[in-house]
C-alpha cells in the first residue's frame, strides 16, 4: 500500500488545521480567565499537530468518537464553530441544543458522533459504528481517540479484540501525553509503548512522534487507507505532551519543571510553523492573514453564541430519552 507524498501543500493544510485549534484554545483560556466563559475546559495545548495530521485524511462522512478532552479532534474533524461555541455557552443553538455541554459534544452532520465523559468508554462505541459501516459497505472509517490512561481499561482490550477478530474499519488513536490526569505513564502502564499491544489482537500497531507533522500524517494515511480498503483496524500511539494542566485551573504541579521545559523546547506549533515557512509554500504575511481570518471567525461564532437564547424549560425532557417502542 503506497503512502501519498507529504508535499508542502499537505504541510500547510496540517498547519492550518492545527493553528485554528491553537487560536481557539488561546481564546477559550482567555475567556475563562476573564470570567466571560463559565464551563469545564480541557486544553489541547501541545496536541494540535497530531489531531490535524489525522484530520486531513478524514472525510465529512467518516465517524469520530472522542473524549471530553477532544476539542482538538472535533475541530480537526470539521465541526462548525457556531454550534460548538454555542454548546459551550449552553445555548439552544448549540450542537446538542445546550444540553450536552463541553463534555458531550455531538455533531453527526460532520461525523462527530460521540464525545464520552468516561475514560475508555468510547472504544466499544466506535466498534459499533465501524461494524455498521462494515455491514452497510458504505466505505466509512471510524476514528476513536483516547489517552494513555484508557489503554489500561478493560474496554480497550475488549474493543481491540473484537475489532481485530472482525477486521472492523476502525482506527484506535491513543494520544499518549504521558500523564493520566496527575499519574505518570510509567507508574500505571506495564509496556514501554502502547502500540506494542496491537500484536495481541492481530492488527498493526505503530508508535509515532505525535508532534512530528509528517510522521503523524504518514501513520494516519496508512491506517485510514487500510480501514477504507477493508483490511481492518490499526492502533496508533501518538507520543505527545500537554502543556496545560489536566483541566483549566489545574496548575500541573505534579510535572517536574525540568521535564516540562524539555518538552516545551520541542513545542510542535513553532516547529511546524518554521517548517511551513522553510518549504516556501507560505510567507509570514500569508500566515498572519490566515490568523486574522480565523480570529474573525472566532469572534463571529462568539457573537452568535452570545446572541442565542438559552433552551426553553419546556424542552427539558426532549432529546433526553429514546421514544418508547
Amino acid at each position: 500500500m503506497s503512502t501519498p507524498t507529504f508535499t508542502p501543500q499537505v504541510l500547510l493544510e496540517v498547519w492550518r488545521k492545527a493553528r485554528q485549534i491553537n487560536l481557539i484554545d488561546e481564546k477559550f483560556r482567555g475567556l475563562l480567565r476573564s470570567g466571560r466563559l463559565a464551563a469545564v475546559y480541557y486544553s489541547p495545548r501541545g496536541q494540535e499537530i497530531l489531531a490535524a495530521a489525522m484530520g486531513v485524511h478524514l472525510q465529512p462522512t467518516d465517524y469520530l468518537v472522542t473524549t471530553y478532552r477532544g476539542i482538538h479532534d472535533q475541530l480537526a474533524k470539521g465541526i462548525p464553530l457556531k454550534p460548538l461555541f454555542a454548546e459551550y455557552y449552553a445555548k439552544a443553538t448549540g450542537a446538542c441544543k445546550g444540553k450536552g455541554g463541553p463534555m458531550h459534544i455531538t455533531h453527526p452532520e460532520t461525523g462527530v458522533m460521540v464525545t464520552t465523559g468516561i475514560v475508555g468508554s468510547g472504544l466499544p462505541i466506535a466498534n459499533g459504528l465501524a461494524w455498521a459501516s462494515q455491514l452497510k459497505k458504505d466505505g466509512r472509517v471510524t476514528l476513536v481517540t483516547f489517552g494513555d490512561g484508557a489503554s489500561n481499561i478493560g474496554a480497550f482490550h475488549e474493543a481491540l479484540n473484537m475489532a481485530g477478530l472482525w477486521k472492523l474499519p476502525v482506527i484506535f488513536l491513543c494520544q499518549n501525553n504521558l500523564y493520566g490526569e496527575s499519574s505518570k505513564y510509567e507508574k500505571c502502564t506495564s509496556v514501554d509503548h502502547i502500540g506494542e499491544r496491537a500484536a495481541s489482537y492481530k492488527m498493526p500497531g505503530v508508535t509515532v512522534d505525535g508532534n512530528d507533522a509528517e510522521a503523524m500524517w504518514r501513520a494516519s494515511a496508512d491506517a485510514v487507507a487500510r480501514a477504507r480498503a477493508g483490511e481492518g483496524p490499526t492502533l496508533i500511539e501518538a507520543k505527545t505532551f500537554r502543556f496545560m494542566g489536566h483541566y483549566f485551573g489545574d496548575p500541573g504541579a505534579y510535572i517536574p519543571k525540568e521535564e516540562y521545559e524539555a518538552h516545551l523546547a520541542k513545542d510542535p506549533m513553532p516547529k511546524t510553523r518554521a517548517a511551513v515557512l522553510a518549504s516556501g509554500i507560505a510567507t509570514e504575511a500569508d500566515l498572519e492573514k490566515y490568523d486574522a481570518e480565523v480570529n474573525a471567525k472566532i469572534e463571529e461564532a462568539l457573537q452568535f453564541a452570545a446572541d442565542s437564547p438559552f433552551p426553553d424549560v419546556g424542552e427539558i425532557d426532549i432529546d433526553v430519552y429514546g421514544a418508547a417502542a
